[in-house]
């Protein structure tokens, strides 16, 4: 029995992988309020669901800007959603100006996958995403990534691992 519901739960959650893959939702600028983490190497029984989004928060622009480069494996986009001065932190180290995190985004972004899973944390000029992060486009971590909006520029980004 318990084989059974195992195997339910993860074709219930296969499905819904598929459904968000074909772009069922017009709202394809808003993170979704579930996702999964499946690769054509996994089954069905493998896939592992995340816990559903408490925030159903619209990402700022520039953070959406950001989000869609790396979709998009736009390293000129990515870069122009930071402000000229702008700092990013990455697990610790420091980059700092839109030249810098360029140079980082080029090296370890581009190329990847980014998903955001929910926003975390939302308040005027600031949000904190919880993202699953794929450096070359499978497997990957979950990490929180929490940008500073002035304007129409991410002026402070600081990507930390989710533990």
């Amino acid at each position: 029995m318990t084989q059974r519901l195992r195997l339910l739960a993860a074709s219930s959650a296969a499905a819904c992988a598929l459904a968000l893959a074909a772009g069922c939702s017009d709202d394809a600028d808003k993170p979704a309020a579930s996702a999964t983490t499946a690769t054509p190497a996994t089954s069905a029984a493998q896939a592992t669901p995340t816990a559903p989004s408490t925030s159903a928060a619209k990402l700022l622009p520039p953070i959406d800007a950001y989000v869609n480069a790396v979709k998009n494996k736009d390293l000129d986009a990515l870069a122009g959603a930071f402000a000229d001065d702008a700092e990013l932190i990455d697990v610790g180290r420091r980059f700092n100006g839109r030249a810098a995190i360029r140079d980082w985004a080029r090296a370890e972004v581009i190329g990847g996958t980014l998903t955001v899973v929910r926003v975390v944390e939302d308040r005027p000029g600031h949000q904190r995403l919880l993202v699953r992060f794929a450096p070359g486009g499978t497997g990957g971590f979950e990490a929180h990534y929490a940008f500073t909006v002035t304007g129409s520029a991410i002026t402070k980004a600081e990507l930390t691992y989710a533990n």
